[in-house]
């Protein structure tokens, strides 16, 4: 049966391997390729894999602790944490992809320009090839908006996505106050705390007075 000590090395692991495939598969964003390559597709699946298995073993970790009579509002931060990791992973993979794909797009107009320019030179100056290139352009504005069509679409779904992680951390945050109010004098400790804090500070700002005052006296 895991328990909550395991059940937190497995998330720590999977956030080190991820971060490891994250590290590998920003290279591609200055690779200049016109297409994705074999491993780039490979890096790519492996890194949704382990978000996937991320999020699975953070909410087992969450029903650990709420299963658990005596957990810790240590633990629940702990969970808070690697919620957050796994949310920058998750922004850093999707910052990664679009950096290749906008680098892609460029590398590919580019290679299209070129053809382009290419062919017309080529060309015979015929109606019928006018007519040729003129549905050829057409084709390429028609592929433009439907690239933006996509665009807007990954970001409605980039900005659901953002809610629903701002939800999860409420829920924690929650949590968090329920365990620490429900642990006795944990207030009058930390109102303790901060009154002798406050304490320190007095005689310290005294003594640096005298001091101050004494050296003024001898010169």
């Amino acid at each position: 049966m895991a328990t909550i000590s395991s059940s937190r090395t497995q998330v720590r692991r999977l956030e080190s391997q991820l971060a490891e495939l994250l590290s590998e598969y920003s290279s591609f964003a200055t690779s200049h390729a016109t297409a994705a390559s074999e491993d780039e597709v490979r890096i790519g699946r492996d890194i949704e894999q382990v978000i996937e298995k991320t999020a699975d073993s953070l909410e087992s970790f969450e029903r650990l602790l709420d299963s658990t009579p005596n957990a810790t509002a240590t633990q629940t931060g702990q969970l808070q944490r690697h919620r957050e990791t796994l949310a920058e992973h998750r922004s850093q993979y999707k910052k990664i992809n679009a950096g290749i794909k906008q680098e892609r797009d460029r590398a590919n107009l580019l290679s299209s320009v070129r053809s382009d320019i290419e062919g017309h030179r080529n060309r015979s100056a015929t109606p019928q090839a006018e007519e040729e290139y003129m549905l050829h352009e057409r084709g390429r504005v028609d592929n433009s908006n439907n690239m933006t069509d996509t665009l807007l679409a990954q970001a409605y779904a980039t900005r659901e996505e953002l809610l629903t992680q701002r939800a999860s951390l409420a829920n924690i945050q929650r949590r968090l106050f329920n365990t620490a109010s429900s642990i006795p004098g944990i207030n009058t400790v930390i109102s303790k705390i901060n009154t002798r804090k406050k304490r320190d500070s007095l005689i310290l700002a005294v003594i640096i007075t005298l001091g101050i005052l004494f050296i003024l006296f001898l010169r």
